[in-house]
C-alpha cells in the first residue's frame, strides 16, 4: 500500500518527459524507415490450381513466385482508371518517404527545444510533429484504399469464381507504418506535455 501510495505522489519530470518523446521519435523513424523498405505490405496466397503462386508487394517491388516486379512510369497504354490507380501510387511514394524526411528535422528541432527549455519552440516541434503524423496516417490510408480498389478491378476483370480460392491480406509492413503513425502521435502529445511543463524565468 505504501508503495503505491509512493508512485502516486511522484511527480513527472520535465527530462522524462522530453526523453519519452525523443524514444517515441526514434522508434517511430525506425519503423517507418523499415515499412518503406520491406516489401510485405500486401500478401496474396493463390490457391487455384495450375497456379499456386503466391505474391507479395511492396511499395516498390512485387515479387510473384521467382519473378520480380518493380512499378514503372510508363503510363502510355494506360486507361483511365490504370491511369488513377498508378496517380494513388505515386501519392504514397511520396507521402511516407516525406513523412520519413519530415520526422528527422522533428528529432532536431525536438532536441533543440528541450536543451533550451524553450515553451514557444517545444509547443512548435509538437504541432510539426503531429503534422508529420498526418502525412503517414494519409498515406497509409491511401495505401489501403489503393488496394481494395485493384483487388475490385481485378474480382471486375476475372470474375468472382476466379478468385474463390485467392485469399489477399495486409501484411506486417503495414503494420509497421500504422505502429510509426502512433509512435509520431505520442511523440507530439508528450513534447506539447513538455511546453506546458516549462517554468518561465
Amino acid at each position: 500500500m505504501t508503495g503505491l501510495l509512493t508512485v502516486a505522489k511522484m511527480k513527472i519530470t520535465f527530462g522524462s518527459v522530453v526523453v519519452s518523446a525523443g524514444l517515441s521519435g526514434i522508434l517511430s523513424f525506425c519503423s517507418l524507415a523499415i515499412a518503406i523498405g520491406s516489401e510485405y505490405w500486401y500478401i496474396i496466397e493463390d490457391n487455384r490450381p495450375n497456379y499456386g503462386e503466391g505474391s507479395h508487394s511492396g511499395l516498390f517491388r512485387t515479387h510473384e513466385g521467382d519473378k520480380v516486379y518493380t512499378f514503372t512510369a510508363d503510363t502510355k497504354s494506360y486507361s483511365d482508371l490504370e491511369k488513377h490507380m498508378h496517380n494513388m501510387h505515386t501519392a504514397i511514394i511520396v507521402l511516407l518517404p516525406l513523412s520519413l524526411v519530415m520526422l528527422v528535422f522533428g528529432g532536431i528541432c525536438a532536441l533543440v527545444s528541450s536543451l533550451a527549455r524553450s515553451s514557444s519552440l517545444l509547443l512548435g516541434t509538437a504541432s510539426y510533429v503531429l503534422l508529420s503524423s498526418v502525412l503517414t496516417l494519409s498515406g497509409v490510408c491511401l495505401y489501403i484504399s489503393y488496394s481494395h480498389q485493384a483487388l475490385e478491378e481485378t474480382e471486375r476483370r476475372l470474375g468472382p469464381e476466379q478468385l474463390a480460392n485467392v485469399h489477399t491480406s495486409f501484411g506486417w509492413s503495414l503494420g509497421m507504418a500504422w505502429l510509426s503513425f502512433i509512435l509520431e502521435v505520442l511523440e507530439g502529445l508528450l513534447l506539447f506535455l513538455a511546453s506546458r511543463m516549462v517554468v518561465p524565468p
